[in-house]
């Protein structure tokens, strides 16, 4: 049979966690950065069969890290986080009594810090996992959780200006989300539920100093799909729509849009009456056994209203995804944002093996959305490369004064570096690169989590 993609090549597990220390570094890392670079993503445990039912966002969820101290990387560990199910299968102990065994399972889109702890995140109501600094797994936690069974969502968003965590968390198979408010120290301080019929996929959500904007659009949840191992269709008769609800909570008002699914936000600010919001989308149906195939586009929508309209304009035509900004500038005016360019690629592993080597074009994007240009970090197509976090220099005198971190496959040493990219010269060699012993698979997201504890 043919190999599943999302098993072999850049996607494919690793299947040991590995602690490596006084990690050898190709340059010079910034002398300020003191912190963890954290990235989440699926790691099938125990997956032997290369052509088994598999799609690259399912899987018990494995968290990377490097800790950054003095200019030296201290050390990288991978570790799977230990939900029930992990820690019987590793026969070891379990971590806390899940709230609900029926909803537990490692998560494995996100990881974030808040309030001093180290949080992994999941959605569709799959309660969170709180970590220890070096990633190993204290048990279930609360963050986020509400009376009514909603907890901390995939993509939290950290609010720099009052300190507050936002969430839109959704349920698999309840028609109704909830916005969830959390100050500093990680306390839920308000929760407003909204009904939304029809239970979309709601994976990402935007956030401006006075609004909360929803994404409702024809990727749908279904129990009669969940046999096939992808509890989503694509309902050609469901519209899209934007919603706009204040801040504090209250009516929302939707917009329709064109047909498509946002994949991710990139940012939103409010713009006298209306609302500018940059998004990733999949202007077709989209398919998550394939999730390069819809090609994302970036596109900026413009909320007017007065005239009740959603402008939609294109602003580049690469696909791309996993977009990330100067979290100082989130949910206010802002002219740069980094995106991962997504085309997928296939190449043969060698003239004695047919599997392919699958991943995405191995590119970071920066994009000037005042000028419209656009520039590259090409890592050359076997060099996969991740996510990339915005990090600020000591003393920051613009807003693209600081560095890109992402997780890059380093073809040379068959293994993985955490590259350090200027990000006012993106194009340029890597200030740094910090040389990990082991492959690092193409994940989803994370987070540089300073030792002072907030979001980056």
């Amino acid at each position: 049979m043919t190999a599943n993609p999302y098993l072999t090549g850049s996607f494919a597990p690793v299947t040991a966690e590995t602690t490596a220390f006084d990690l050898p570094v190709t340059g010079r890392i910034p002398a300020h950065l003191t912190g963890r670079y954290l990235r989440n993503g699926p790691n099938p445990l125990g997956l032997d069969d290369l052509s088994a039912p598999h799609i690259w966002t399912l899987g018990e969820g494995m968290v990377h890290g490097v800790r950054i101290r003095d200019g030296r990387a201290e050390w990288y560990r991978n570790r799977w986080v230990r939900s029930a199910s992990v820690a019987d299968r590793l026969g070891e102990p379990r971590r806390g009594t899940p709230v609900d065994p029926r909803m537990d399972m490692a998560p494995s889109v996100n990881v974030i810090g808040l309030g001093g702890r180290t949080v992994a995140l999941l959605e569709g109501g799959i309660p969170p996992y709180e970590l220890t600094d070096e990633l190993d797994t204290v048990g279930p936690s609360d963050l986020g959780a509400t009376a009514e069974g909603y907890s901390a969502n995939a993509h939290a968003q950290y609010d720099h200006t009052t300190g507050e965590l936002h969430c839109l968390a959704f349920r698999y198979g309840v028609p109704a989300v909830q916005h969830i408010v959390m100050d500093r120290r990680a306390t839920v301080v308000r929760a407003v539920t909204v009904p939304v019929p029809g239970n979309p996929y709601m994976h990402d959500f935007a956030l401006t100093a006075r609004h909360v904007l929803l994404f409702d659009s024809p990727l749908v949840f279904s129990a009669a799909h969940l046999a096939t191992g992808v509890p989503f269709t694509w309902d050609h008769d469901r519209p899209a729509r934007l919603g706009v609800m204040p801040r504090e909570g209250g009516a929302v008002r939707w917009y329709e849009l064109a047909p498509g699914s946002v994949g991710h936000t990139v940012n939103a600010f409010d713009a006298g009456r209306g609302i500018v919001v940059d998004v990733v989308v999949h202007p077709r149906a989209m398919d998550l056994r394939n999730v390069g195939a819809s090609r994302p586009v970036l596109e900026r929508w413009t909320v007017d209203p007065d005239a009740g309209t959603v402008r939609q304009l294109r602003l580049h035509d690469r696909p791309q995804d996993f977009p990330r900004v100067n979290g100082r500038f989130a949910q206010r005016p802002y002219r740069y944002a980094y995106s991962v360019a997504t085309e997928l690629y296939t190449l043969p592993t060698g003239p004695d093996d047919t599997r392919p080597d699958q991943g995405f074009s191995s590119a970071l994007l920066k994009h000037d959305l005042e000028r419209g240009t656009s520039e590259a970090h090409d890592f050359g197509r076997h060099g996969a490369v991740g996510e990339a976090v915005f990090v600020p220099a000591k003393s920051p005198a613009a807003e693209d004064d600081g560095y890109l971190m992402a997780f890059a496959h380093n073809p040379e040493r068959g293994a993985a570096d955490l590259v350090i990219l200027s990000a006012q010269d993106i194009a340029a060699p890597p200030v740094a690169r910090v040389h990990l012993p082991v492959r690092v698979p193409l994940g989803l997201h994370g987070n540089w989590i300073p030792d002072e504890g907030a979001a980056a």
